[in-house]
């Protein structure tokens, strides 16, 4: 799934914008009457909503669309982060810990990735504009990028080009960890 620099930006400005209001994105989307998908696609750049889909996102926050557009989020000047502050960004069987609240001003993108007994990416392949590399930690990790599909396990790595279709599927007994980075971010 390849996104536009447009719509990462939206969607970093609303989460943002989100965060500072001190709502989750499921409230936000209960005030504005939209899903919580949909909030969650805006900020993760996978989709660019309608003029009146935003506007009445925006009208959940409260605030206006010139406002929303002269709005430039803060970059985070946080150094140091505790295992607990991770931003949990994933899902499911799938655990992807960011380093950093949110990666507005950032080049990029770190996570602790811990892959349950079973779990995957999806079983539909994705890509975006970036470079990626990663080393499992412990477990076993099939990776596939493109046409290549190898396991990996402790102490292996990767590193490919985002743009190539690539999914993680975990194999093996015990769940898997990968210390992974992604530049540019993506969300």
């Amino acid at each position: 799934m390849n996104t536009s620099s447009d719509e990462t930006e939206l969607g970093l400005r609303l989460r943002s914008l989100r965060e500072r209001a001190g709502m989750s994105q499921r409230a936000l989307a209960k005030k504005a009457g939209v899903t919580n998908s949909t909030i969650s696609l805006i900020e993760s750049g996978k989709i660019n909503p309608s003029v009146g889909a935003l506007r009445r996102i925006l009208g959940g926050i409260p605030i206006g669309m010139s406002e929303f557009f002269a709005y430039e989020p803060e970059p985070e000047k946080t150094v140091f982060y505790a295992a607990e502050e991770l931003t949990q960004i994933g899902k499911g069987g799938v655990s992807l810990k960011q380093v950093g609240i949110n990666l507005i001003g950032r080049d990029m993108m770190i996570l602790l990735e811990t892959y349950d007994v079973n779990s995957d990416t999806g079983r539909v392949m994705y890509g975006h504009d970036a470079q990626e590399g990663g080393v499992v930690v412990s477990g076993r990790v099939e990776v596939t990028v493109g046409d290549h599909r190898k396991i990996l396990g402790p102490g292996d790595a990767y590193y490919f080009d985002s743009r190539n279709p690539h999914r993680f599927r975990q194999v093996g007994p015990e769940k898997c960890v990968v210390v992974s980075a992604c530049t540019p971010p993506t969300f």
